[in-house]
């Protein structure tokens, strides 16, 4: 995958600032906050800076933490992730495999089959539906 870089002039311009927050300074939505965490329908979810193929409808389930969160990428190719030591603590980040934007992070206390929990900021993403 080639990757996409811009600078934060260019990052601006095509996204929120509550998106250029959390996707390239590594910030958090408040929890409960985003539209996508209650979101059930069919599709698709990708990278709110350069659309790249994240994460599916059927992977997404409700962690009770106020952020969506699913137990698998899309495929191997969708996301990266990277040792976070910030606040204190040790966390793996998630980001996206074609801009490196920050979506969030992955945790192991997630349902089967891979009983992981990849906790995403809404706001780093969109939502595709699925038309049926």
């Amino acid at each position: 995958m080639t990757k996409i870089t811009k600078t934060d002039e260019e990052w601006k311009l095509i996204l929120s600032k509550e998106a250029f927050q959390v996707l390239r300074n590594h910030g958090t939505e408040r929890a409960f906050s985003g539209e996508l965490n209650k979101n059930y329908e069919n599709g698709k979810y990708i990278c709110a800076g350069c659309e790249n193929l994240l994460f599916s409808s059927e992977t997404k389930f409700d962690s009770g933490t106020g952020w969506p969160s699913f137990y698998a990428p899309l495929n191997n190719n969708s996301v990266e992730t990277t040792v976070d030591k910030s606040f204190f603590m040790t966390r793996t980040e998630v980001h996206c495999a074609k801009c490196d934007g920050h979506l969030g992070h992955v945790f192991t206390d997630g349902p089967n089959p891979t009983g992981l929990r990849y906790c995403m900021n809404s706001v780093s993403m969109k939502f595709i539906k699925e038309i049926s």
